[in-house]
């Protein structure tokens, strides 16, 4: 895994691509089951619960692995069974 690389759910339409790799190796998962690195022809929507939102970043302490999704849906991100956390905003600088 390396910074660009794009992640597609094969449950739900949510894509992602890594900012920052992970310390090791990880499994990547959307609604419980791994993301691909190519892109399903069709997903189906199996999840149920809210996901990602394009745009946001997503991150995992633990492994150091930092994703931003390019494409929203249903499902929750998550790392060898860990929910990913919504990146807060990071403040401008003054420019008094």
């Amino acid at each position: 895994m390396k910074p660009g690389t794009r992640f597609w759910s094969t449950v739900s339409p949510v894509s992602v691509v890594v900012v920052r790799p992970a310390a090791g190796e990880v499994t990547l998962t959307c609604g419980g089951v791994p993301m691909v690195e190519q892109e399903p022809g069709t997903a189906a929507v199996t999840a149920e619960a809210e996901g990602p939102l394009i745009g946001k970043r997503y991150a995992d302490e633990d492994s150091g692995l930092q994703v931003m999704c390019t494409r929203g849906g249903a499902g929750e991100l998550a790392v060898d069974g860990r929910p990913l956390q919504l990146m807060g905003t990071r403040p401008l600088p003054a420019s008094d």
